[in-house]
């Protein structure tokens, strides 16, 4: 009988929390937070700043971010990088996926290694803007490297757009992420029992 207790404390399968690794129970949720993350981008995108109807928000970071200040930075580089798949598959394609992935994962990395090394509401608040800046930073790098790729203009051009449309966008971006997930976190964090 003892034997089977002890086979039961280190089952790789089992749904209590693993420190070493992942639990069914953080998977299924991972799953889960993957599948909403990749609706989101699939389904729900619009337009966030006036003139710059090209550039879409869509809420996925949300719960990227969810994700990863709820069950840590693997669990949100995981959904940052799984939701943004189906793009190979739609009209933004490889090039736009890359970009949406780097946005995300710059965002949700640096909030959740923050804020798991403090979890109070400062710490919160810290991580977020953290996140937001290097998010923000990362984004218009990547407009600079790769729309010139894609989009066959020069670096001059996409440089041109920086302050008139990549900036405005992008923290707007990251604001509204930033702000929702705040306000939600707690419920969140509470209803899946975390």
């Amino acid at each position: 009988m003892a034997q089977n207790s002890t086979f039961s404390s280190n089952d790789s399968h089992s749904t209590t929390s693993n420190e070493n690794g992942w639990s069914t129970r953080r998977i299924a949720m991972t799953a889960l937070l993957c599948a909403a993350a990749a609706i989101c981008t699939l389904f729900v995108e619009f337009p966030i700043v006036p003139g710059i109807s090209w550039l879409k928000y869509d809420p996925s970071g949300i719960v990227a971010l969810i994700a990863g200040l709820v069950f840590g930075p693997a669990t949100g580089a995981v959904v940052s990088v799984i939701s943004y798949l189906p793009h190979i598959a739609t009209a933004s394609g490889f090039w736009g996926m890359i970009m949406a992935m780097v946005a995300t994962f710059s965002l949700v990395v640096p909030a959740a290694l923050v804020y798991r090394r403090n979890g109070s509401r400062r710490g919160l608040i810290l991580s977020l803007v953290v996140g937001a800046v290097v998010s923000v930073a990362a984004s218009v790098v990547m407009n600079l490297v790769i729309t010139p790729i894609y989009a066959h203009v020069s670096v001059s051009d996409v440089m041109a757009l920086v302050v008139p449309a990549l900036l405005p966008f992008n923290i707007a971006k990251v604001a509204i992420n930033c702000v929702v997930c705040a306000v939600v976190l707690k419920p969140v964090s509470r209803a899946i029992g975390k």
